[in-house]
């Protein structure tokens, strides 16, 4: 029972559910990235390299043996073509992540940049003051 409760306790740290929460976030983070890569960016960059989809760029080892319309064997193939659309998806993940703990870092040090505030007199202090204030009445 010991193995049991140890590992329920481990799975209930707060450590490990936040990292399960980034980990569900992050993929959909990364989901909304490459649809932004796949989406709006790559058709900008087809035009400019006239038209070309770089997903359908690669490297034919073997091709399809065909039996009519069915395919026996399909092709082998280097898809470089869709490395560079993941490299492309990589970059920008990296950038935005960057972005997002540059502007966290930004914060923390707004908030560490503010003075604190002045600590409490003690009590001793602040019966030596009512005193002085006293003696000069």
């Amino acid at each position: 029972m010991s193995f049991i409760k140890e590992f329920k306790e481990f799975a209930m740290r707060g450590n490990v559910v936040d990292m399960a929460v980034g980990v569900v976030i992050g993929g959909a983070f990364g989901k909304i990235v490459s649809s932004l890569v796949a989406d709006v960016i790559m058709p900008f960059i087809s035009i400019l390299t006239g038209g070309i989809n770089f997903t359908h760029w690669k490297f034919v080892l073997k091709h399809a043996v065909m039996d009519g319309d069915q395919v026996v064997t399909p092709e082998v193939s280097l898809n470089y073509g869709a490395f560079i659309q993941v490299t492309f998806d990589f970059i920008i993940i990296a950038f935005a992540i960057f972005l997002v703990i540059k502007a966290i870092n930004k914060f923390k040090k707004k908030e560490e940049e503010q003075p604190a505030a002045p600590a409490e007199p003690s009590e001793d202090v602040v019966l030596l003051r009512e005193i002085r204030d006293l003696l000069k009445k």
